[in-house]
């Protein structure tokens, strides 16, 4: 039997005054999700352990199986997995997010976390100046995806910098940064690195919004268990971000790269498509990411997301529903967190989630969203069981 997690990165919300007191989930137009939804079981599930933060990293390790309160390490780790980096196990990784603030002093506010989506092909040549001008012994820079990059601290584990606590720079978009000046100055390497990449990027010569860098989800190297050998399945991932493909890479699973894949509305949808069902040829578990919706969740855009949810539908569940018909292949459906129109950033409530497949029970749900998944009284609570019971619902385990 083929497995399909197909997964809307933040695609569930709150309601909102402006659509009737709807989610932006039950406004959007998903007959595919819907068919699925009471063709199969519907329900809720917790993928943020009690006490850790709301973040992709934490939510979609727990997707793929694994317990994030045992193995999560940071963020910044899981995308130097995607890389390749040769690391050693006392050195610290940083995400590192080319960012726009009004200015580096307790009286700036984060104006945006990526920069207007800066794109690589103008990224790439910042990153590189920073290296050339202030990488060494101390810090080097390792370019990314857009505005995601990486910032390594060789031997930084053992060091007072591994215990500092930066915000992710999407949860304070408008907000200040003093909080996080304060966090940088336990640090003097540290407070010189930012404030030095602040004046290089505040140079005449960079036309783009990145005009600072923002250290931050700081850790030591990733170490995953394999996934085929945990569940016996033969899996890949399919994304346009370094974080899913971090930790594919790191549980030995097949890193499908697309080409025209974005993270944006923009994405090549029909190109995760073809490649999930070219995999599944061979394979037995993909899992294929959009990360649309939370985009458009941090921008507070209620059309740009209804957007991205009825693309994801149309354009990813449809076409690989017509591909693999359910009563041969199984269907697992979710987002990763809620990313609120309103809050503007990831919170830890239950996700809706979706079961469909052979030996699979018709719940007969009218459509599917928050209200009916949480009406299912079916609710995982901790969220890297959530493969298990899937695996162990059709007969896998």
């Amino acid at each position: 039997m083929k497995l399909l997690f197909l997964i809307a990165d933040g695609m569930g919300g709150w309601p909102l005054d402006e659509l009737d007191g709807k989610t932006v989930l039950e406004a959007a137009r998903t007959p595919n999700m819907d068919k699925l939804a009471a063709t199969g079981v519907i329900g809720r599930a917790s993928t943020i352990p009690q006490g850790m933060p709301p973040g992709s990293d934490i939510a979609n390790m727990a997707l793929l199986g694994f317990d994030p309160a045992k193995l999560h390490t940071g963020r910044g780790p899981i995308e130097a997995a995607a890389q390749g980096l040769k690391l050693q196990p006392d050195d610290l990784i940083w995400r590192l997010n080319l960012v726009q603030v009004t200015d580096l002093t307790t009286e700036g506010r984060m104006l945006d976390y990526s920069s207007g989506h800066i794109p690589t092909e103008e990224s790439t040549p910042l990153i590189n100046r920073l290296q050339e001008l202030l990488g060494g012994e101390a810090f080097s820079f390792a370019p990314g995806i857009q505005y995601r990059h990486l910032l390594i601290q060789p031997g930084g584990a053992k060091e007072p910098e591994a215990n500092i606590l930066v915000r992710p720079p999407h949860d304070i978009t408008d907000q200040s940064v003093k909080p996080d000046l304060m966090a940088f100055s336990k640090s003097a390497a540290l407070w010189d690195l930012v404030h030095e990449a602040h004046e290089i990027l505040s140079r005449p010569d960079n036309q783009t919004k990145a005009n600072a860098i923002w250290p931050w989800g700081q850790g030591r190297p990733l170490n995953l268990p394999n996934f085929r050998e945990t569940f016996g399945l033969s899996g890949a991932v399919i994304s346009a971000v370094d974080l899913i493909k971090g930790l594919g890479r790191a549980a030995g699973m097949e890193v499908l790269e697309v080409d025209g894949a974005t993270g944006l509305l923009d994405t090549n949808y029909e190109g995760k498509v073809a490649a999930a069902l070219d995999f599944l040829q061979r394979g037995d578990f993909v899992f294929l990411h959009v990360e649309a919706p939370d985009e458009c969740g941090h921008a507070g855009d209620v059309k740009d997301k209804i957007e991205a949810i009825e693309r994801f539908d149309a354009r990813i569940a449809g076409p690989v529903m017509q591909a693999l018909d359910p009563s041969e292949a199984a269907y697992f459906v979710a987002c990763d967190h809620l990313t609120p129109i309103a809050k503007r950033t990831h919170v830890s409530d239950p996700v809706p989630f979706l079961l469909a497949g052979p030996g699979i029970k018709a719940s007969g749900a009218p459509a599917f969203n928050e209200k009916t998944a949480a009406a299912s009284n079916l609710l995982i609570d901790e969220g890297h069981e959530l493969l298990p019971f899937v695996l162990q619902s059709l007969g896998l385990k």
